[in-house]
């Protein structure tokens, strides 16, 4: 008889519910189990001192049997500190685009920052002729400013006229 220690799910749709459970490893999921070893909340916080409960003893006795944990109940034993965790594998690089739309996209970057690199060159280079226009434009700010002064005046002196 091979043991697991794995997840039986209980709880309502939409809001799940784990027990941690030794079971012999051709029993269905959420079916018959040996021993009930804790629980587990996925939607309570991660800090949450509640989200996983385990009975360390007996987890310590089933794991001395030769119950062997599930990827997620390793996990869990790991954090506890009861059994070491089990290396994450890697991942493949399918969701990653082919090497010829890579080298496409180095390129595109490649071009963009010397259109960027260009750019900045001609702005260091042009600040000379923005200053002048700089110094004209209060004189025509002023300039208008005195044409709508001397307008005010006028309407006034015909009002009292």
């Amino acid at each position: 008889m091979s043991l697991r220690i794995r997840l039986a799910r209980g709880g309502a749709k939409k809001r799940p519910f784990f027990r941690i459970v030794v079971a012999d490893s051709r029993m269905p999921r959420d079916g018959r189990f040996i021993e009930r070893l804790g629980s587990y909340n996925p939607m309570l916080p991660k800090d949450h001192p509640d989200r996983v409960m385990l009975k360390e003893d007996r987890v310590r006795h089933w794991l001395g049997v030769g119950a062997q944990p599930s990827d997620r109940v390793s996990r869990f034993l790991g954090a506890a500190g009861l059994a070491g965790q089990r290396d994450v594998p890697i991942q493949t690089k399918k969701n990653l685009p082919s090497e010829k739309t890579q080298a496409r996209q180095q390129e595109r970057e490649a071009t963009l920052k010397a259109k960027a690199k260009a750019e900045a060159e001609a702005r260091a280079a042009a600040p000379a002729e923005p200053e002048a226009s700089a110094q004209e434009s209060p004189a025509e700010e002023t300039s208008a400013d005195n044409a709508v002064a001397e307008e005010a005046l006028v309407e006034e002196e015909k009002a009292e006229g």
